[in-house]
């Protein structure tokens, strides 16, 4: 994993180009106030202030004199994302003197815009460098740009190099690095103390299922606990699925990237809680040992499960952690997984379908949402579709048969593992960009984490 998220910005620099930042609406008066030149100059180069798009205008002898950003007010992170691949290797720094909000927002996003996988090959340029703006606030950049980096590596590392004990490791580094105590159970410890259906799961697999138990905080302050879907693969199981639908199930631990992605803002942000993250993480293919269709299994809340599906398996390793989560009785309880295919028929890959039974706390993640540009989407619990769950043989099937309302009644399942009086919420999310975006480039992605740590900074400091 990437040691430092912010080696694209720097100290100092001996004549950088300097960049200047124009809002849409602020980019008539700009232009009107320009020199002659460099309008004829931006009209030319068909620069019409839409967001996104940046201009060198040539000074004395055909050197750069500055590079006008035309950028979004209300999506502040993304104003320079683009810039570290998008403008030639060298040196920039902020003209216009921003304040230290904006100057936070925008050296964050530089950070995030370097971002590159490079773990099997070496990127193919460095990437332009940023002077630090002076009113920015280093940590905060710093501390937004590791998390989302931590996400976007663990996501796009292959299964062969993430397997679950490599997901676990991953956690216990972050524990480590923040002064977590963090415990790891696996293979048959997690039969012992009774997680039967993570291990129902995972026991297919060669490398043994794990659960990570990682604690921080102060003991006595509100408990907010998360807990992420650690499908490392998933085939399928004997429900196989095609090849299309299994060539980007290294993705499919999304949710816990996610989880851990937040508990890495959390914990860096001194948040005045007492954080638990729990992470089921399994591999779930096809073996002689593996758990079948139409097998019933016990699971940590005593409800007994029926497999109408195996490749419906995310749900069922989340139950055994949502319901030991539960038992707490957390001030929040948040679950994140890359569930469903219905939810991304629904709400595209963009948007985390958001799922809660509480209103206040599904109002201030909205508030937030809206306040960080981290959208999210809020669906119904729709209890009418509960009885589609309904097992002949058992307490609940693990799918529904109708060909309606998938993610809801993923939702539904799920929310039989957490007691009516706990504020939970649950993400269905895709964590994964589809197709290259400034700053956002084709790959894993962290989303929802920036809504929810200022959701829980808002709340409880």
């Amino acid at each position: 994993m990437h040691a430092l998220a912010t080696e694209a910005l720097v100290d100092g620099a001996a004549a950088p180009i300097r960049l200047v930042p124009v809002a849409e609406s602020a980019f008539p008066v700009w232009l009107e106030t320009a020199p002659g030149a460099t309008r004829q100059w931006a009209a030319a180069n068909g620069l019409k202030g839409e967001a996104g798009r940046h201009l060198a205008i040539p000074g004395a002898g055909g050197a750069v004199a500055e590079i006008v950003v035309v950028y979004d007010p209300a999506q502040p992170l993304w104003a320079l994302a683009g810039l570290p691949d998008g403008l030639p290797e060298g040196d920039y720094a902020l003209g216009g003197d921003p304040d230290g909000g904006l100057a936070t927002q925008m050296a964050a996003g530089w950070a995030i815009g370097a971002y590159a996988f490079t773990r099997y090959r070496k990127r193919r340029r460095a990437p332009a460098r940023l002077v630090w703006p002076a009113a920015a606030d280093r940590a905060e950049a710093t501390r937004l740009a590791e998390a989302v980096w931590l996400v976007r590596d663990l996501v796009n590392t292959p299964a062969e190099d993430l397997a679950p004990a490599d997901l676990a490791q991953a956690a216990v580094a972050l524990g480590h690095r923040h002064g977590a105590e963090v415990r790891v159970l696996t293979g048959d410890e997690l039969l012992a103390q009774n997680y039967p259906m993570v291990h129902a799961v995972g026991r297919g697999s060669s490398r043994a299922p794990c659960l990570v138990d990682l604690t921080w905080g102060d003991p006595a302050a509100p408990k907010v606990t998360l807990v992420g879907k650690g499908v490392c693969f998933d085939s399928g199981g004997y429900d196989l699925k095609p090849a299309a639908g299994m060539k980007l199930m290294k993705k499919d631990m999304g949710g816990s990237a996610n989880v851990l992605g937040l508990a890495s803002l959390l914990m860096a942000g001194q948040r005045k809680i007492r954080l638990r993250v729990l992470v089921p993480a399994v591999e779930n293919l096809v073996s002689g040992n593996a758990f079948k269709p139409l097998d019933v299994i016990p699971t940590r809340k005593g409800l007994t499960v029926e497999i109408g599906n195996t490749d419906a398996e995310g749900r069922l390793i989340l139950c055994d952690p949502l319901a030991e989560a539960d038992s707490e009785k957390p001030e929040i309880l948040i679950d994140m997984a890359t569930l469903t295919g219905a939810a991304r028929v629904a709400v595209g890959p963009d948007l985390p379908a958001m799922f809660c039974n509480d209103e206040r706390l599904a109002a201030d993640i909205q508030a937030a949402a809206a306040a960080t540009g981290d959208p999210v989407w809020r669906m119904p619990l729709w209890k009418p579709y509960r009885k589609w769950l309904d097992s002949k043989v058992a307490d609940i099937n693990n799918v529904s048969e109708s060909p309606f309302a998938g993610s809801i009644t993923a939702a539904l399942y799920l929310q039989e593992f957490v007691s009516p009086t706990t504020p939970w919420v649950h993400f269905d999310m895709f964590a994964w960009n589809a197709s290259a975006r400034p700053g956002r480039p084709e790959g894993g992605e962290a989303q929802a984490i920036r809504a929810l740590d200022r959701m829980i900074a808002d709340r409880f400091g």
